[in-house]
């Protein structure tokens, strides 16, 4: 069974940082990242990285956030710095794995609630 539990939201400062950690298991996961979603918005990706260690950036955080994981501990984490209002956001850890006949699958954690004041 797949979980992915997330830690390491909360609020803070404009300016700040925060680390966003996701703990993954019960499969072999090949992309695992970041999505936000904000109020009244739809989720959208904030990072991800492959198992080789390809990385994908939103443009709204290059620069400032930087994703990292762990294959061996099938971790992710995700350090935002220079945090701004607009980066205010439920923050969701996402995987995708592969099965039989190269069916996809996609999972995600339940969110971390990021805040950023002004």
């Amino acid at each position: 069974q797949v979980q992915l539990v997330e830690s390491g939201g909360g609020l803070v400062q404009a300016g700040g940082s925060l680390r966003l950690s996701c703990a993954a298991s019960g499969s072999t996961f090949s992309t695992i990242g970041w999505y936000h979603q904000a109020p009244g918005k739809q989720r959208e990706l904030v990072a991800t990285i492959t198992s080789g260690g390809s990385t994908n950036y939103a443009d709204s955080v290059k620069g400032r956030f930087t994703i990292s994981r762990d294959n061996a501990k099938n971790t992710v984490d995700l350090q935002m710095n220079s945090l701004k209002p607009e980066d205010t956001a439920v923050y969701y850890c996402y995987a995708s794995s592969f099965g039989d006949w190269g069916l996809k699958y996609d999972y995600w954690g339940q969110g971390t609630q990021v805040t950023v004041s002004s």
